[in-house]
């Protein structure tokens, strides 16, 4: 196999639980060499449940191909012995709050005395400036404050939580990978390094790009589900059957409408769903509670119009589809040779290395 786009790359990954070790993870995978400094005793999502075996299977998710270094930050003497590691290292990754890293003289500026090609990378809640720079929060916090949150919460007397990590992984870890990978590309050309402050609460304001764009435009931004694709549109729609099962229905195309009202039997004036949104999406809910899913999906596969019954995730697991495209090729091996499935990461096959599918992650 030809070298890996990252290879010789070495990264100090000082990160904890999700966004900095996610991203790290992503920088390992194609080819990194990543030392993950962890405090005595190892870092929290150690102790984390579920556990596989004697370890934790997220830590376990989180850290494949990685190597760690236990180290008390705070003691005397700390700081000599990251020193050879400060020296070679191409990029550190740090996430804790504002200051910190300060306190402990493993900031950028000094750092930067020590390695003045370093691409240092500052993972925080709300960057590193600003009034709210050292205010704790977790990504529920994040696409709150930036107004995210607010376009799709569910009903005013029950709301609902969001099922994936916008903040953490949107706002983190993948801004993150995307601005390091930049700047190794600007070293390249110049021969400095850089630093990276990425707050998880900024980068969250990109996924409302459109309703962004909407209220510049209008003057006025959606409220809780009156947005095409947060609730408002019945062309865009989660739909319960006879079975409990959920179909969810993206047929926002005259074309796929046209199919999808024909499947369901909707009246020929309801499918004029600008008229009256609310009474179409009620119609489409009561047409589709009378069957079972199943019989309900073989007529929407064969139309081929944007409609796909929402998985259980180990049915996902199972789809051949996603296994004949080989995202879960790879594992993660436990030193007495036992293995699971490793985290599914967006780094394509051809950089990553296929002579060993399966890695081991670090144990204390």
């Amino acid at each position: 196999m030809a070298a890996q786009p990252l290879s010789g790359i070495k990264v100090l990954d000082f990160s904890t639980l999700l966004p900095g070790p996610l991203a790290s993870l992503m920088l390992a995978e194609a080819g990194a060499d990543i030392l993950k400094v962890e405090r005595p005793g190892g870092e929290d999502l150690r102790n984390y449940p579920p556990k596989w075996g004697e370890q934790s299977a997220p830590f376990a998710f989180m850290n494949r191909g990685k190597q760690s270094l236990e180290i008390d930050l705070r003691e005397e003497g700390a700081l000599e012995k990251l020193r050879p590691h400060l020296e070679q290292a191409d990029i550190l990754i740090e996430q804790f709050r504002p200051g910190v890293m300060a306190r402990l003289g493993l900031d950028y500026e000094a750092v930067r005395k020590i390695n003045p090609a370093i691409i240092y990378c500052s993972i925080s809640s709300y960057g590193q400036t600003g009034p709210k720079a050292t205010q704790a929060g977790h990504d529920l916090n994040f696409i709150s404050e930036a107004g995210v949150l607010s376009f799709s919460t569910g009903l005013d007397d029950k709301p609902s939580l969001p099922p994936f990590l916008v903040g953490d992984i949107g706002g983190g870890t993948m801004p993150a990978v995307i601005n390091i990978l930049l700047a190794l590309r600007m070293r390249d050309q110049t021969g400095e390094g850089t630093n990276l402050d990425i707050s998880m609460a900024d980068n969250s304001f990109t996924f409302a790009a459109f309703l962004h764009a909407a209220g510049q435009a209008t003057g006025t931004y959606p409220g809780n589900g009156d947005w095409l694709l947060t609730g408002a549109s019945p062309r865009y729609q989660l739909y319960p059957a006879a079975d409990g099962r959920i179909i969810a229905c993206g047929a926002l195309e005259q074309k796929f409408w046209d199919k999808f009202t024909d499947i369901i039997g909707l009246d020929d004036d309801l499918k004029q769903d600008w008229k009256d949104p609310e009474t179409t999406k009620a119609k489409c809910a009561e047409l589709i509670k009378t069957k079972p899913s199943s019989e309900w999906m073989e007529h929407f596969d064969k139309a081929d119009c944007c409609v796909s019954l929402v998985k259980k995730f180990d049915e996902a697991l199972n789809d051949p589809h996603f296994i004949e495209r080989g995202l879960f090729d790879y594992r993660i091996e436990q030193s007495n040779g036992e293995t699971i499935g490793a985290a599914v990461v967006p780094i394509m096959p051809q950089f990553r290395d296929q002579n060993s599918k399966t890695k081991g992650f670090p144990e204390l």
